[in-house]
């Protein structure tokens, strides 16, 4: 029996949905204001929340702001005598399902509730599968089982327990922050935050802020106190990704929290202990940007104290085929596909490709194999599209080179044209598969001239 709490602080109108979805067969809950309803879910978790907008204590968003923060995450749909787009719009980008407008009829809070619920049970179902995929994948599976590979793990197996810094060093796409999260769930930090950061990905003025956090007020646009990344990770493990992205003037910062173990927040003055684990990756040679002096040599001797080197995947062959056939599972869950496997030619196309974007690229390979593929294998030709002199194979460009802007747009009518077959015209499935909305879809349908 679903559970449902009705959050009404109009008690005739609240007594009366109560009565009504109890003869419909739902428990139902009920609370009067914001703060009974955030103690009630922590305590209840129900699987469907009808949130009224205007309560006495905590205004609607605020409660549903807090719902999402929480360990639980019922659906739940917005209640509300005003009809105001700007209160419906937040509500959704704050997580809400849906939004129902005071007055309505049993029938419409019912076909409402409905749809609700089965979406929810449709989210939970993927989860689920999701989470049986990955507990019955086995790390080396995931991982492969060649030779290099298995030296790789049992460099995890040997470093994961113990509190040293480590360095995994690989080239894109060889899997290194699967890597580093590996060892930080094999480790007695296991059940604390991973928290990663891209270091290519923050400005320079703002590093100390990302890292070490910030004070309201202490500078433009700090409207508010921001805790860092440093605080966020305590008691577990920092993945600083690419690090040697960061500017040398950054690095001796990062190195000064290392060494002092505590951190202090731009604007504060309160010096705060942290208690981190440091992973750090990088797609370059480490060792050699610190000999050539653009990578600090202190910051390097500092968290080198454990180096894994990732190997290539076109140095691990015999890896190919038990990743591409984990990434065929993990498609057809994506997807909604019951593609079996791949064809022997097609497993000789794989093999031969020397996959320059190893595992990431491997992984999208067989994601977009699976998209065009309508049969029960796929063969080597959904690995192709032809479009506009260019032959994309696996990733191969073999023919002559059109202007990037053509190619680009003769490879998206493609894509379409190919996602419309196989959905039967159906829109909204189509656009669902190319993950755009049905507006964008009919948009681009027009300016390619296929047919609505």
């Amino acid at each position: 029996m679903e559970k449902i709490l009705i959050v009404e602080d109009d008690l005739t109108l609240q007594k009366l949905m109560a009565e009504f979805l109890s003869e419909e067969g739902y428990n139902v809950l009920t609370e009067a204001n914001g703060h009974g309803a955030v103690n009630r879910i922590s305590k209840e978790t129900p699987d469907l929340i009808l949130l009224d907008i205007n309560l006495p204590d905590l205004n609607g968003l605020e409660v549903l702001r807090k719902i999402k923060s929480g360990a639980t995450n019922p659906v739940t749909i917005i209640v509300s005598g005003s009809t105001g787009v700007k209160i419906a719009v937040k509500a959704m980008k704050l997580g809400a399902y849906d939004y129902i407008v005071k007055p309505f009829d049993n029938d419409e809070l019912l076909m409402v509730i409905q749809k609700a619920l089965k979406t929810r049970y449709l989210h939970l179902e993927v989860e689920n599968l999701r989470k049986q995929l990955y507990e019955n994948t086995r790390e080396d599976t995931y991982f492969g089982n060649s030779k290099l590979i298995k030296q790789v793990l049992q460099e995890v197996e040997l470093v994961a327990p113990t509190s040293m810094s480590v360095i995994i060093q690989g080239k894109s796409g060889t899997g290194k922050e699967i890597t580093a999260r590996l060892i930080h769930s094999k480790s007695l930090r296991g059940g604390n935050p991973f928290v990663a950061i891209d270091c290519g990905a923050i400005p320079e003025t703002l590093f100390e802020s990302e890292l070490f956090g910030h004070e309201k007020g202490s500078f433009t646009g700090a409207d508010a106190t921001k805790t860092g990344k440093f605080e966020a990770a305590h008691q577990g493990t920092l993945l600083l990704d690419e690090i040697t992205n960061l500017p040398l003037e950054s690095q001796a910062k990062l190195l000064r929290a290392l060494e002092e173990r505590k951190i202090q927040r731009v604007g504060g003055k309160k010096q705060i202990k942290v208690d981190v684990r440091i992973i750090a990756t990088t797609n370059m040679d480490i060792a050699k940007l610190t000999r050539t002096g653009k990578f600090r040599e202190d910051l390097f001797h500092r968290i080198n104290e454990f180096l894994i080197n990732l190997p290539e995947l076109k140095d691990r062959k015999e890896d190919i085929l038990p990743l591409a056939r984990l990434f065929l599972k993990e498609a057809n869950l994506d997807l909604s596909r019951k593609i079996t496997d791949f064809s022997d030619e097609a497993c000789r196309k794989l093999l031969d490709y020397q996959w320059p974007g190893n595992i990431r690229e491997l992984k999208n390979t067989v994601k977009r194999a699976v998209l065009m593929t309508n049969t029960d294998l796929i063969t080597p030709e959904a690995f192709t599209i032809r479009q506009a002199g260019i032959d994309f194979q696996a990733g191969v460009l073999d023919s002559v080179i059109p202007p990037l802007n053509q190619a680009v747009r003769k490879l998206e009518e493609n894509l379409i044209r190919i996602a419309l077959n196989q959905c039967n015209y159906n829109k909204t499935r189509t656009a669902e598969i190319l993950q755009i909305n049905r507006k964008i879809l009919y948009r681009k349908m027009q300016e390619y001239k296929i047919p609505l």
